[in-house]
């Protein structure tokens, strides 16, 4: 179904007007809580994962402050900054260079890079390898974001295999000679009716990638209902390079589901560590045949946020108010479920500094239990299947046009800010 909007954008929903709904990755769960075998290390080139665990970039949140929590608990899986818009890492965007620090403690400094232009994606790729701002690049096919999609970027690019394979042909180029490999992160496709992932997964795996995550759902479901655990099976199958699975993983089991059902090299992490950093922790332990999993008190949720806020601070050069308001996304996923009470939850989301983020702190009662209930649960809003923004036209053919690419790579000042 389809219809013309007024900005020329075509939106799009599945044959049915509605997302599909996939496999509920928890109707199957194991019944045991442990790896019928150990998990393999991941090779990525030069670059080995012993626990083939990976954090997914995500814009606002996976910048290093978060990532070096994360990896504190799971010190041996790969830890992703969020997207590098191409153009403003080119345009020297000080936003853009600030998300691609590293922390001096990060094992591996991994890097995403979204684009369109693969001109453009090149030169930020040399940028990074000339000026040696990451061991590891990702490159973004997956995010369902529309003002992404509706300039063909994100999880609509696939569509065109001549674009998807030049940007991963050029990045690959740059990088191969400096050893830092390069991955693909794509989406089922547009809808159902418009699926590209065995495709870009065989070209990915063609123009060089090292390999290729898997988030599924298509672009129109965006992140609601169940992602289809049996596309990560149908795509590692096709493929030689590794595999990750993405896609509803709250709690160690069901990473365990997905590598049992699908048969994935591991898995990748997106919302469920919101909140719960110590989910690499759980997962490590799953995937090494332990049972052990964390079980914070309150108070020891709240050392957690107390060091990601300082964190924060050193991450904003010291902008304590900076700092905090950043926090308070992390302060609503860390506190779920807890009976903490609204009032408490709103003080949190007034704090201007430190001082004030403890004491709060300081009015909570360390010793409540992690509640059961919201172990392993989604956090935070649910999103539903989306009507898809696309370029104009994008569907009529699966390679782009001259026209198409002047207008596609035309200087858009908004690709170059944040």
């Amino acid at each position: 179904m389809s219809s013309v909007s007024d900005d020329h954008d075509i939106e799009y929903l599945d044959a049915r007007g509605d997302c599909r709904v996939g496999v509920d990755p928890r109707s199957q769960k194991r019944s045991s809580h442990v790896a019928s075998r150990p998990m393999r290390p991941v090779k990525l080139g030069p670059i080995s994962v012993p626990t083939p665990v990976v954090l997914s970039p995500m814009a606002g949140v996976t910048n290093w402050p978060f990532r070096v929590i994360c990896e504190e608990y799971g010190p041996d899986g790969l830890y992703v900054a969020e997207m590098i818009t191409a153009r403003a890492l080119v345009a020297r965007n000080p936003k853009a260079l600030r998300l691609c620090r590293f922390a001096p403690s990060e094992n591996v400094r991994s890097l995403q890079l979204y684009g369109v232009n693969p001109a453009i994606v090149e030169q930020a790729a040399r940028i990074v390898v000339d000026e040696h701002m990451a061991d590891h690049v990702d490159l973004n096919f997956g995010c369902p974001v529309p003002k992404v999609t509706r300039r063909g970027g994100g999880s609509a690019l696939p569509w065109k295999t001549d674009l998807f394979a030049e940007i991963i042909s050029r990045v690959v180029r740059v990088c191969e000679p400096a050893d830092i490999p390069v991955t693909a992160k794509i989406r089922v496709g547009i809808d159902h009716e418009h699926e590209t992932f065995l495709e870009a997964g065989r070209l990915a795996q063609d123009e060089g990638c090292a390999a290729v995550t898997l988030h599924a759902r298509t672009t129109a479901e965006y992140y609601g209902g169940h992602s289809d655990w049996t596309r990560i099976a149908q795509l590692k199958q096709a493929l030689d390079i590794p595999v990750f699975g993405n896609g509803d993983i709250w709690g160690a089991d069901d990473a365990l589901a997905m590598v049992e059902q699908t048969g994935c090299d591991g898995v990748a992490i997106g919302r469920g560590c919101q909140g719960r950093p110590w989910l690499f922790a759980d997962i490590k332990h799953a995937f090494a045949g332990s049972a052990e999993r964390c079980n914070p008190t309150l108070g020891e949720v709240c050392r957690v946020i107390m060091r990601h806020a300082e964190l924060l601070t050193e991450f904003y050069d010291g902008d304590e108010r900076m700092a905090v308001h950043d926090l308070r996304k992390h302060i609503a996923w860390y506190l779920k479920g807890f009976p903490v009470g609204g009032a408490t939850r709103k003080s949190f989301m007034e704090c201007e500094s430190l001082d004030d983020v403890r004491c709060q702190i300081d009015r909570l009662d360390p010793s409540v239990r992690f509640p059961e209930r919201v172990v392993d649960k989604p956090r935070g809003r649910v999103r539903f299947a989306k009507k898809v923004h696309l370029p104009y036209g994008w569907l009529d053919s699966r390679t782009t046009t001259h026209q198409e690419r002047e207008t596609l790579f035309g200087d858009d000042p908004m690709d170059a800010s944040y």
